[in-house]
């Protein structure tokens, strides 16, 4: 049995760790601290191309913010400040203790998830991950999740996947005919052509569901 998660706001919250690394940027170069809002809205919870939050940020503070400052920020980002909660880490172990095989599939940089995935512990805890730079295939693309159970040591016969991105996550686990569970943080379900197998409001919830199936 797999169990496939996506790391961004899934695992860890990817999302409260960047606005505070954003706020510190702000802070530090004298900027106002309601433009926090404004960066989270342009960055897109990390989905935005780096190169186009560089370029809205360069436009908007020109000399005030150092570009070096601002590609800092976007390059290390939330991987300095991301936590994975007791109640996360408790839910990960129940899953392995039960059987359950895990994997990190997650989009980005390697460098920089890999750096979320051992300052966490996480890597302690799951027995693979795959980074879509490394594997040059992003979510839904079916080869990272193939790449994903390749990588612990199984296939997708009997397998899972737990996200927080519609387009990515639950996509990519539909076209594949994978159960999957939508964490939504909140949110309402809004896609019209698919829909996740159930939807939780955490991580942890998930989790927790998925091993009410087994």
């Amino acid at each position: 049995m797999l169990l496939m998660l996506d790391l961004d706001n899934t695992l860890v919250d990817r999302d409260a760790a960047f606005r505070l690394v954003v706020a510190d940027l702000l802070a530090e170069h004298g900027q106002p601290a309601a433009d926090g809002d404004w960066v989270m809205s342009i960055d897109g919870s990390g989905f935005e191309p780096r190169e186009d939050v560089e370029r809205a940020m360069v436009a908007r503070y020109g000399a005030e913010v150092p570009v070096a400052a601002i590609r800092a920020l976007l390059n290390g980002g939330a991987a300095e400040r991301v936590e994975l909660s007791d109640d996360t880490r408790s839910a990960l172990e129940a899953a392995k203790a039960g059987g359950w095989r895990l994997a990190i599939v997650t989009n980005g940089r390697v460098p920089q998830q890999e750096k979320k995935i051992r300052r966490t512990g996480l890597d302690a805890i799951v027995d693979a991950w795959v980074v879509s730079d490394g594997v040059g295939h992003r979510k839904p693309e079916p080869e990272i999740f193939h790449a994903a159970a390749v990588a612990a040591g199984t296939d997708l016969a009997h397998a899972w996947m737990i996200g927080d991105n519609e387009s990515a996550d639950i996509a990519g686990a539909d076209r594949l005919g994978l159960p999957n569970v939508w964490v939504s943080n909140g949110r309402a379900w809004v896609e019209q052509t698919f829909r996740p197998t159930h939807v939780a409001l955490t991580c942890v919830a998930a989790i927790h569901h998925v091993l009410s199936r087994s």
